[in-house]
């Protein structure tokens, strides 16, 4: 099944090619991307599609940071009626749990998460982004742009309750720290487990004021009525805690099931059914990390043994052979890059 993101994700993108002196048409073509579907918002497009669109752009303008200049021209409306839900909420945390557990209805495979504690920031809040698709293509035009869009989302919400503590970033930027750091107005970390905002308490625990409740309910109808909550697979949640626990010593199958609050074997038999195993699993988790840590970060190849959850770099050096047909040293030089994302 195709992966898809509502057209409205790509609000302003034109306009901001143009500004830049660049053509939006031929790229659009290119990851066929239909130029009429970027004035129905409503309309779903492939999220992989976009993600590329979005690396090719920032390529393209020669504006390393592509993803944050596309969110200064967007706001909450992007969301739709999810966004009306969340301007009318009680609370700045009822709005993040609602995004949370509602985002499926933007993207089902953008996924918002809130971590009472954060990995960065004593006494902070994290909220973090994930982007899930198999075979991950490069994303740093992409993280940038939702991420730019939760930081202007909750900052509307919160008001001046907003304090944005740390912003990490999964990836080593193209563009200077300075440039991330005058956007967010915050420490930027790169090289994060994940993408997050790091928050204040204080933050989530603001009122809105001036929501409007009945009007709240009438959009929560009107969302649950037309968009069913999709159940996740054990595979899905399996693939979630690897990616959490790779490279720590909970990623081994008895402590992801414990995880799961299932026995190992319980687990093992969900898996079958589902068409896969626990170790096919972390095959594909492995690979997924190990190509973004070498494309997308400058992480020490003599360090992603552990990361990766290897005992020992001899045994990376050959996974990577096979998996990409060349040693981790060429792949960060860009071999065959081209050929393994498209």
């Amino acid at each position: 099944m195709t992966s898809t993101v509502r057209a409205s994700g790509l609000r302003g993108y034109s306009a901001l090619m143009r500004g830049l002196g660049a053509a939006p048409a031929s790229l659009l073509r290119r990851y066929r991307i239909s130029s009429g579907s970027l004035t129905d918002e409503d309309a779903l497009i492939s999220l992989r599609s976009c993600v590329h669109l979005l690396e090719a752009s920032a390529v393209r303008t020669g504006c390393a940071d592509f993803g944050l200049r596309l969110a200064q021209t967007q706001d909450i409306g992007v969301l739709g009626a999810l966004g009306i839900v969340l301007q009318n909420a009680p609370t700045v945390r009822k709005a993040c749990e609602y995004a949370a557990r509602h985002l499926f209805v933007h993207s089902p495979d953008i996924v918002m998460d809130i971590h009472d504690d954060s990995s960065l920031v004593k006494g902070a809040v994290e909220l973090s982004l994930e982007i899930r698709l198999p075979r991950l293509p490069t994303q740093r035009q992409t993280i940038d742009l939702c991420l730019g869009d939760m930081h202007q989302n909750v900052r509307l919400l919160a008001g001046a309750h907003y304090q944005l503590r740390a912003v990490a970033l999964p990836h080593t930027p193209i563009a200077p720290i300075s440039v991330y750091e005058r956007f967010f107005g915050a420490p930027v970390y790169t090289e994060q487990p994940r993408a997050a905002l790091h928050v204040s308490r204080e933050t989530l625990s603001a009122d809105l004021h001036g929501a409007n409740q009945d009007l709240r309910r009438i959009t929560e109808d009107y969302l649950a009525r037309h968009f069913r909550i999709p159940g996740e697979s054990v595979a899905a949640r399996v693939r979630l805690a690897l990616r959490r626990t790779l490279g720590t010593p909970q990623g081994n199958k008895t402590d992801v099931a414990a995880l799961l609050a299932m026995h190992p074997r319980t687990l093992q038999r969900h898996l079958s059914v589902e068409g896969t195993t626990f170790d096919s699993i972390r095959e594909e988790v492995r690979k997924e990390a190990a190509l973004r840590y070498l494309r997308e970060t400058k992480v020490p190849i003599s360090q992603l043994a552990d990361l990766l959850g290897f005992s020992e770099q001899s045994a990376m050096s050959r996974s990577c052979r096979r998996w990409f047909g060349v040693p981790p040293s060429a792949l960060r030089a860009g071999d065959r890059i081209e050929e393994l994302l498209s």
